[in-house]
């Protein structure tokens, strides 16, 4: 087969033999482009396997080690498992290579060797970066190399505990065509990472480039064939970054990290509530509502904001930021369905403070109590938290975690506290302290008590 080419699409991955100006596979124009099919050599002498009944394999604890940095030990599950392959993605400057950077630097201080591949850039930029971070250690070794097979003799040649890759999409194999960054060259060079990985116990780290839709860039294989799959996520205009796991084959994907960006690179966030509420408004304001969010074990006090006003266009405008938007649609035809509020000629404006993402149903009911609290321009008690999801007939339903989140307020100066009826015996009322908790059936009983306080 050598000398062969097929077109492969950029988007989904799908193969063809000859050009298509539209791809049959996921609809994508122009995306197809030319590649060399690699050559196939027999093996001889192929030993074959031989299969193990499950009992007569050994059950060994994974031993997991600290990357250093407890948000990314968190977010991983307790640390990083040798052998496992490690996807990092985020928008272009948010801090994935200073992260990792970081990361390095306190494996190689706990006595491990790291080597930390750069495709992107030159070593002495590397050190130059690694400088300015106070990055000092004789167990960093640092490699300016493109070409995957060499990579892999210097990793089995060093033998590192734990390989960086920056980045996977620099990454090619010679003998095969298509250019660095192409879906086929993205594919072969994670399959090479992930055999090495399995093979030599190392871990390996590797940074993924995202589109301008947000998503990792290759085939979407390249997030099935890696053990964990972490987005870093921020705003340009803050300082502090989110890193959230979508896939983790050995712990939760519902944790989360919160790091402060700095001079002297990424900082823990250890109480990220803190960081959130720390412009929420002292006295009583209009259409400002504090929600405890859960992300994955840890409760976080997040501050959603909502201005209705009069439309002066025949449509009225819905903008969301931080929430679903169509989650507030639905809010929005609640109210105006169970409750009465006339939202159809006003526009709504609804926005998570901070920049934080929440995709829980536990938020429906801050975002509901901040529309109407606008709508009716009543303000709502500054020391008021409310948690609750919404049903289409205007029941609220009962959330999980309802312990985290009331201790989390009532540790943040919070006195009372609106939930779904259904949350009341699970709270502990010997740990409320002075802590004043109300339960609600339906959410016109919940928007008659938070705008009544």
């Amino acid at each position: 087969m050598a000398g062969k080419t097929r077109f492969c699409c950029q988007e989904c991955g799908h193969c063809t033999p000859r050009w298509l100006g539209r791809c049959p596979e996921c609809g994508a124009w122009n995306t197809l482009v030319e590649e060399a099919v690699a050559g196939t050599k027999q093996r001889p002498g192929i030993d074959t396997p031989t299969p193990l009944p499950i009992t007569q394999i050994s059950l060994n604890k994974e031993e997991r080690f600290s990357t250093g940095i407890g948000e990314l030990d968190r977010v991983l599950g307790g640390g990083v498992v040798p052998a496992s392959l490690i996807l990092l993605g985020g928008d272009p400057g948010i801090g994935k290579s200073t992260l990792l950077l970081q990361v390095a630097t306190c494996v190689a201080g706990a006595g491990r060797v790291v080597l930390y591949v750069t495709g992107e850039e030159s070593v002495q930029q590397v050190r130059l970066r690694a400088f300015r971070l106070g990055v000092e250690s004789s167990r960093l070794y640092l490699l300016a190399e493109t070409d995957i097979d060499a990579v892999e003799n210097s990793i089995r040649s060093l033998n590192p505990a734990l390989v960086i890759v920056d980045s996977i999409q620099t990454m090619h194999k010679v003998d095969f065509g298509s250019a660095p960054g192409s879906v086929g060259q993205v594919r072969e060079c994670a399959t090479q990472f992930m055999r090495l990985a399995k093979e030599t116990g190392v871990a390996i780290f590797l940074v993924g480039h995202v589109t301008k839709e947000g998503l990792l860039a290759g085939p979407r294989v390249l997030e099935h064939m890696v053990d964990a799959v972490l987005y870093f996520e921020g705003e340009r205009h803050q300082s502090y970054r989110i890193l959230r796991g979508v896939k983790n084959r050995f712990g939760s994907t519902n944790e989360i990290g919160v790091f402060e960006m700095k001079d002297d690179g990424l900082v823990e966030v250890a109480n990220p509530s803190s960081l959130f509420m720390i412009q929420h408004p002292a006295g009583p304001v209009a259409g400002a509502v504090v929600v405890p969010t859960l992300e994955g074990t840890r409760p976080l006090l997040v501050e959603i904001q909502a201005l209705v006003s009069p439309t002066g266009f025949g449509n009225p405008r819905r903008m969301t930021a931080g929430v679903d938007y169509n989650r507030v649609i639905l809010i929005m035809a609640v109210l105006e369905k169970r409750v009465g509020l006339h939202l159809g000629s006003y526009d709504a404006y609804v926005n998570a403070v901070g920049g934080v993402r929440l995709v829980e149903p536990a938020v429906d009911l801050g975002i509901a109590v901040a529309l109407a609290s606008s709508f009716r321009d009543i303000p709502v008690n500054c020391r008021l938290a409310v948690v609750g999801e919404i049903g289409l007939t205007g029941e609220l339903r009962p959330v999980t975690g309802i312990e985290k989140r009331v201790q989390e307020a009532m540790q943040l100066g919070f006195t009372h506290c609106l939930l779904p009826r259904a949350n009341l015996g699970q709270v502990d009322p010997s740990r409320l302290g002075s802590m004043t908790v109300w339960g609600a059936q339906t959410l016109s009983e919940a928007l008659e008590i938070a705008l009544e306080q």
